[in-house]
């Protein structure tokens, strides 16, 4: 498969604190800053059941020209987003890393497809835009050596 093909690719992109950190997440300021990014997007907070214990914060968020969706947990600590390509992954994790991560926490990233394959999670560095783009795209390569 080549560059440009896997750039097209989708699938749903996890982020979660390193080992040991917090984000001290909360639904409110998850609710804030999506918000703030689009008024006009869509918040449900989803009560746990039987099978999945725990509140889940369905969210949309638009990147670019798509609205996308996706979800936030207070435990296990996370926000996922879901079928999004690696550009659109890379702009949201920019975003989630200026108004959720606080300044000097790691967070870590992984791939729907990374987690079928074994892959363990990766750092998600603070970088451009570009940057973060390319680090999932290398993260999406090794997926599909994996397989």
């Amino acid at each position: 498969m080549d560059a440009s093909e896997i750039a097209q690719l989708r699938t749903m992109y996890i982020f979660t604190p390193a080992d040991g950190e917090t984000w001290g997440l909360s639904y409110a300021a998850m609710e804030t800053a999506v918000r703030e990014r689009d008024p006009d997007g869509f918040l449900r907070l989803d009560e746990g059941t039987r099978l999945v214990p725990g509140t889940v914060l369905h969210f949309g968020i638009t990147l670019g020209d798509e609205t996308l969706e996706g979800m936030a947990r207070l435990r296990p600590e996370g926000v996922s987003l879901e079928d999004c390509t690696a550009s659109q992954a890379a702009e949201f994790a920019a975003w989630l890393q200026g108004r959720i991560v606080p300044a000097g926490v790691p967070a870590t990233f992984n791939t729907e497809w990374g987690l079928e394959a074994g892959l363990p999670d990766q750092l998600a560095p603070h970088v451009s835009v570009p940057g973060l783009k390319e680090v999932f795209l290398a993260h999406l390569q090794a997926t599909v050596d994996q397989s």
